[in-house]
């Protein structure tokens, strides 16, 4: 064991006093690997980022929260199935609590009515926000999110039922109004409709790049209705489940629920659809297997020229060393001593190839969030070691044969050749 670390040892320093005497040859030689290491750990950084980013969006929505809406949150081809359904109303909603207040050992919580539009134009004095995602409510929608106040609070019940001018605004809206300065108690505008203002929610972010919930304004339903038309499809319900473990039985108990409110017989189909996060689950999963394999694709083809590059230098270097084997196994070098030597060697390559891959993807990642902060690249340890892992795989499978090669050489042979 001790004279197969010293081997060991002897080989690492013979690999990398080769390197630095061939230095632009081996850079060279590394550069496919270089490509496939880059392209690999992008490939994982940018799948690991979408994962966290769809998460942390998922997490705006809250995980035990059914929504009851005319369509589902996927593609239709039968649109004609849809598009007759009738829209939501306030009173459903309160037929809905109704029915849940009195089932025993319900899954299901509490439903709120929630309107919406985008985008509206906000005004507080001389200054005005446009594209702001407008929401009209009751006061149960704060139980539905897991957002927090920066400042203020949500608007209470008896602000929603009798539809006063209250508002809350997202993060962006109230610095933009009011910047340097509270926006508590402060007066905005919106179709020319005053809103006081009772709160400003915590800064949130994007929801998977498409809107920020940071450019919204959250008013009673009733003011709402007041500003908007809502007699076309704009509501829907937000139900919340007891016991996220048990989010399919609460679906259950919802369809029947909503059969019950709409009086739908036995056999008709039903007029409404459940949604749920999953749906935008299934609907990521293409985007990471098509990024997954672009990503494989060119790791692998960078990899295999790179390991090509790596069989031929090493070839070479045997060529070139001939003489030096000779001498070596006349002295008395065993065959898995000049395999080992060569092996190092091929693989002490393709390891610098894969560290510089490394360091050039790790200086993407930085520059990529600098300039483009809403694109997700996530750089991890597990991406470090697999890219390494990767890198010493290829200089292996790549210098074994030339290394077998050199190991058999004739040691009388070799010393003749010239």
């Amino acid at each position: 064991m001790q004279r197969l670390l010293s081997e060991f040892a002897e080989s690492l320093r013979i690999a990398f006093a080769q390197i630095r005497a061939n230095k632009l040859r081996s850079i060279l030689t590394a550069l496919g690997v270089m490509i496939g290491i880059v392209a690999v750990t992008l490939m994982g950084a940018a799948i690991h980022g979408i994962d966290i980013g769809f998460e942390a969006s998922l997490a705006m929505l809250g995980d035990d929260i059914l929504y009851v809406e005319k369509w589902p949150w996927h593609n239709v081809e039968d649109w004609w199935k849809y598009v007759g359904r009738p829209p939501f109303r306030l009173e459903d909603a309160d037929a809905l609590n109704r029915i849940i207040r009195t089932t025993p050992d319900t899954l299901l919580d509490s439903a709120v009515p929630v309107a919406q539009r985008s985008p509206s134009t906000v005004r507080a004095g001389a200054n005005a926000v446009n594209g702001v995602f407008t929401m009209g409510t009751l006061a149960g929608y704060v139980r539905m999110t897991t957002v927090d106040f920066d400042s203020g609070r949500f608007f209470s019940e008896d602000e929603a039922d009798a539809g006063r001018p209250v508002c809350v605004l997202g993060r962006d809206v109230a610095d933009a109004l009011f910047s340097g300065r509270s926006a508590i108690g402060e007066t905005v505008t919106i179709k020319g409709q005053p809103l006081r203002v009772v709160g400003v929610f915590a800064r949130q972010g994007a929801f998977l790049g498409l809107f920020s919930f940071d450019s919204q304004i959250v008013m009673p339903f009733g003011v709402y209705r007041r500003l908007f038309d809502v007699r076309h499809g704009s509501v829907y319900l937000r139900v919340k489940a007891r016991d996220k473990l048990h989010l399919a039985e609460a679906m259950e108990e919802l369809i029947g629920a909503m059969r019950r409110v709409r009086g739908l017989p036995p056999g008709k189909r039903d007029d409404f659809s459940i949604n749920q996060q999953e749906a935008f689950k299934q609907q990521l999963d293409p985007v990471r297997k098509s990024i997954a394999f672009a990503g494989l694709f060119i790791t692998g083809l960078s990899l295999f020229v790179g390991a090509i590059g790596i069989m031929n230098i090493t070839f070479v270097s045997v060529k070139e060393r001939t003489r030096e084997i000779g001498t070596r196994k006349a002295l008395g070098a065993r065959r898995r001593t000049i395999l080992l030597q060569f092996l190092i060697e091929a693989v002490c390559i393709s390891a610098v190839g894969g560290a510089i891959g490394l360091a050039l993807t790790g200086a993407l990642c930085l520059v990529i969030k600098a300039t483009m902060p809403a694109l997700p690249v996530e750089f991890s340890i597990t991406l470090v070691f697999t890219a390494l892992l990767a890198s010493v795989a290829t200089g292996i499978i790549s210098g074994f044969v030339p290394a077998v090669g050199a190991s058999r050489l004739d040691p009388v042979v070799a010393l003749r050749y010239e």
